[in-house]
């Protein structure tokens, strides 16, 4: 990235703060800086490598302010963030063993497949509350194997490339759980903050990365994680699922025309 240029720096900045305001409420915040990244002419591993590294303040901030929804849900954190940390090292490991051509074949399909999932997340919702009611709304205080099963799967894709993974956590565990939404939005945050620190570490390592993209996306999204806990209950998620819907667009036709 050239520091150079002002606007992108200030691009880079604001994507920040947005992605780290909407993670806190709904996740897919990848879905706004990752365009942005690429538009500065970042290749998109390298953008997805910082990425990671720049949007772990955010996941720790948004985490931080739904702290009173994590009381009395030590137990399940520990274990669910077991998978999570061997997901997310999977995932990070395989982003860099596989080929670069590779990533830019799969990254529009899980774009597009994150976008058909941020579309339909209120109609999820609705449908397993609705079995939830049939069912007579019988307690699952872990989901058992088939939750940590799935929450490990989708920590895989979190560290692989993290667009969209909140929202596959909230799903999951909002069809095996019964439980209010501002606790599993509570726990999703923890969870995407330990993918995302357990892959920045790996990248730190053994990747490529561009420094003043990382420094500006932390600053931004530490400063939005703290806004969207604050006031993201406040917010449509309308606005937030539409917003989403066309930064997620354009990132589709950025990744089939380069």
């Amino acid at each position: 990235m050239n520091a150079a240029h002002i606007g992108e720096l200030l691009a880079v900045l604001g994507a920040g703060t947005a992605a780290g305001a909407v993670n806190a409420v709904v996740g897919s915040g990848t879905l706004i800086t990752f365009p942005v990244l690429l538009a500065t002419g970042l290749p998109p591993v390298t953008a997805t490598v910082s990425n990671a590294l720049g949007l772990i303040p955010g996941s720790i901030s948004g985490a931080i302010g739904y702290r009173r929804e994590l009381s009395g849900q030590r137990r399940r954190i520990l274990k669910w963030g077991a998978g999570a940390v061997l997901g997310g090292l999977t995932g990070a490991t395989l982003l860099l063993a596989l080929p670069a051509s590779a990533f830019e074949r799969i990254v529009p399909v899980l774009v597009g497949l994150a976008l058909v999932l941020v579309v339909l997340q209120p109609l999820i919702s609705r449908r397993l509350r609705d079995r939830r009611a049939r069912e007579g709304g019988s307690a699952r205080p872990d989901g058992g194997v088939p939750l940590l099963a799935g929450l490990t799967l989708a920590s895989v894709y979190g560290g692989y490339f993290s667009a969209a993974q909140g929202i596959i956590y909230v799903a999951l565990m909002g069809m095996l759980l019964d439980d209010g939404l501002q606790r599993l939005t509570a726990v999703k945050n923890v969870l995407v903050a330990v993918v995302n620190s357990v892959a920045a570490l790996f990248f730190l390592v053994v990747a490529e990365f561009d420094w003043t993209a990382v420094l500006l996306l932390a600053i931004g999204s530490a400063a939005g994680g703290h806004l969207g806990a604050t006031l993201g209950r406040r917010l449509p998620p309308a606005w937030l699922r539409a917003f989403i819907v066309v930064v997620g667009t354009v990132a589709i036709v950025q990744l089939v025309l380069r």
